[in-house]
């Protein structure tokens, strides 16, 4: 999978991380919060802090003990809660540590780790856009382009 982009819910204006099957043109949408949103985003776009946001933090801290991150995972979904793993490795030693996935994507960007999501989750809740011509081809590129015109800023609770 690839971090497609972040976008809004319309209806509730809840952050949404789209990821997309290297393979096919299936689109997996995860809600998300607003901070881990930014979080995505920022990396994304390129953009730093002046000071390191937890991600940053834990990326660093994982890195002076030699711990390398594997894999993400986005692992199920139940109750419409979405689930996922973060798997280390150490001196040949593996270790998978339960994670959010909104978290689990804010490292993967920070460490260039690889994503994957199981093929159930994909089967159960992926979002296929048809190759229908220029038609889909239309559709990807305005959501990108929307994409592209969304910041981190966007995604700071107002209140």
């Amino acid at each position: 999978m690839t971090i497609y982009g972040v976008s809004f819910d319309m209806v509730g204006k809840q952050p949404i991380v789209l990821l997309k099957c290297v393979q096919s043109n299936r689109f997996l949408p995860i809600w998300i919060g607003h901070p881990e949103a930014a979080a995505i985003l920022m990396r994304l776009q390129g953009a730093s802090t002046p000071r390191p946001m937890t991600h940053d933090l834990m990326v660093d801290v994982l890195g002076e003990f030699d711990v390398k991150c594997v894999q993400v995972a986005v692992t199920e979904l139940r109750d419409n809660t979405f689930y996922a793993t973060i798997t280390l490795e150490q001196n040949g030693r593996e270790v998978e540590i339960d994670s959010r996935p909104s978290d689990a994507l804010a490292f993967a960007v920070r460490c260039g780790a690889p994503i994957f999501a199981a093929d159930d989750v994909v089967e159960e809740s992926a979002i296929e856009f048809e190759r229908s011509g220029d038609e889909s081809d239309d559709v990807v590129d305005r959501f990108r382009s929307f994409l592209d015109d969304v910041s981190p800023d966007d995604f700071r609770q107002q209140g």
